[in-house]
């Protein structure tokens, strides 16, 4: 019989789902134990507890199961009530995507919008709210993945507690690969998951909730209530003493806890560096190719995900197809706004070292050259060198 599935990809440096470290593939086919036997609700304390090591908070954040786009319905559904006017900053397609979730609930809805090539300025957000001062929700994304840009998270965040609104965050896919917790950036609720830089799957949300926002949440009477998009359902589910709203998934909890380890291990700020080398490595050698970065400024480039933009006259769908049937290696394109218009080269997890820079410059100037496209290879990986040579010196 004929095998209708194609030849699965050597290397997959897309930016999510990405590779999962062999010990959090190892603990996902552990046991699968019953969720009210006392031994696993033991150990889904342990996880939760660990968890906020991890994100250094004090409060325990929350596990729901299921992936973060779900995880960051739920907190719209949840913190947004009909007396509430939500500021959205859209610099790019997830950040524009989440004020039609906030539109559903909210009283009304303002936005600061850039390109999508560009970020957000902490002066921008504060006119805003003097512009309507009686904004009481800031949303953001951290790292807009669909164009590899990341938004200044602290000074917005200084910005937006000191107006004294509530800030909500997705962080899914830069927690982990760099420097950034709920604290730092005065997140009240800080949305991420393990399933981008800190090598997992793509099973879970994990949620980091302020006092300030539980209080404004069960002050909503239209929060979801006995609902999958319910927050409160979950707040003290990692108790040992209290039952579950629903089946957890076992499994992806068994991942999480060994995708903490490696991180904690590992030391956090080594896996910065990690992401950070790898992500200047691959823009150097990007550059040196005679290629152009997606983002308007290097310093707003993701240390996560570098965006190339697709040279003129070029298919990214056809540059991917060549990419992969030559090199067995897989990127991604963008997304909404930015689909057709720029290649996405992960740097998350497992594949957040320099090789994977040398690897990535490789496959994509190759795959040019086939193309009939100029790209010099040779100067690319030169650059990467020399970026990893001097980060080790």
């Amino acid at each position: 019989m004929q095998n209708l599935f194609p030849k699965q990809p050597v290397i997959t440096l897309s930016a999510g789902p990405v590779a999962a470290y062999p010990r959090v593939l190892q603990a996902m086919s552990g046991p699968v134990h019953y969720d009210y036997d006392t031994y696993f609700q033991t150990f889904y304390e342990a996880v939760s507890r660990k968890l906020a090591r991890a994100l250094k908070t004090d409060q325990i954040p929350l596990i729901l199961h299921y992936e973060p786009a779900v995880g960051l319905e739920a907190a719209s559904a949840s913190l947004i009530g009909a007396d509430d006017v939500v500021l959205n900053l859209a610099s790019g397609v997830y950040g524009k995507g989440f004020g039609y979730w906030a539109a559903r609930t909210a009283k009304a809805v303002h936005e600061v919008e850039v390109p999508y090539n560009d970020s957000i300025t902490a002066d921008q957000v504060a006119e805003a709210l003097r512009n309507r001062p009686e904004t009481t929700v800031v949303s953001m994304v951290h790292h807009d993945t669909p164009s590899g840009t990341i938004n200044s998270a602290r000074e917005i965040g200084k910005v937006v507690r000191d107006h004294g609104a509530l800030l909500l965050i997705d962080a899914v896919s830069s927690f982990g690969g760099m420097d950034i917790h709920p604290g730092d950036c005065f997140a009240d609720i800080f949305v991420t998951g393990p399933s981008k830089c800190l090598g997992g799957s793509p099973g879970l949300t994990t949620i980091a909730v302020s006092e300030r926002a539980w209080q404004h949440i069960e002050a909503n009477p239209a929060t979801p209530r006995a609902s999958v998009l319910s927050l409160l359902d979950w707040k003290n589910a990692w108790r040992k003493e209290e039952g579950f709203p629903y089946t957890p998934s076992v499994s992806e909890v068994n991942g999480l806890d060994a995708v903490l380890d490696q991180y904690l291990d590992e030391g956090p700020e080594k896996v910065w560096q990690r992401h950070a080398l790898t992500s200047s490595a691959c823009r150097a050698g990007i550059k040196a190719m005679g290629l152009s970065l997606w983002a308007a400024r290097e310093e707003i480039a993701s240390p996560t995900t570098t965006a190339v933009a697709v040279p003129e006259g070029m298919s990214d769908e056809e540059i991917l197809a060549v990419t992969r049937k030559r090199f067995g290696v897989v990127f991604s394109r963008g997304r909404g706004d930015t689909l057709e218009k720029l290649i996405r080269i992960g740097h998350m997890g497992p594949v957040a070292e320099p090789s994977y820079a040398i690897i990535a410059v490789t496959a994509l100037g190759g795959a040019l050259r086939e193309m009939g496209h100029k790209a010099d290879v040779a100067a690319g990986v030169e650059a990467c060198m020399a970026v990893i040579a001097a980060q080790a010196d």
